[in-house]
């Protein structure tokens, strides 16, 4: 990582109903990365959203904060659950980390076009 970037830690606002940590990689005082993670209930902590900004990929930004956060969870939530739900391009690191595949999901999607009656057509069984 370029000796340039800093990284910023952002601690929880205690002013909404998350309790959130994040990390800024910033390069004068403009964000060029971020990443995140929320405290949950029953010791566990859920790995969010990472993103580098294009023009700064590929030079050790995403792993560095993904460092950072590691070892702030180390240093201040031993016996604590952490998860993730990761990209195939992220995935290879997590597993690296130690983490184990847990189920897959597929992500889908769909326009909003309003309202539309159900019909078995639309049947969903949980």
């Amino acid at each position: 990582m370029p000796e340039n970037i800093k990284i910023l830690h952002v601690l929880p606002s205690g002013t909404r109903q998350y309790n959130m940590h994040s990390w800024v990689a910033h390069l004068k005082n403009t964000c060029v990365g971020h990443i995140h993670m929320l405290i949950e209930s029953e010791q566990k902590i859920k790995f969010l959203d990472a993103w580098v900004h294009e023009d700064h990929r590929r030079q050790g930004i995403f792993r560095k904060l993904w460092d950072t956060r590691w070892e702030f969870l180390q240093e201040n939530y031993k016996g604590y659950k952490s998860y993730a739900w990761a990209k195939p391009m992220s995935l290879p690191l997590l597993l690296e980390k130690g983490f184990k595949p847990g189920d897959s999901s597929v992500y889908v999607e769909m326009d909003v076009e309003g309202f539309k009656p159900s019909g078995p057509s639309c049947f969903v069984s949980c």
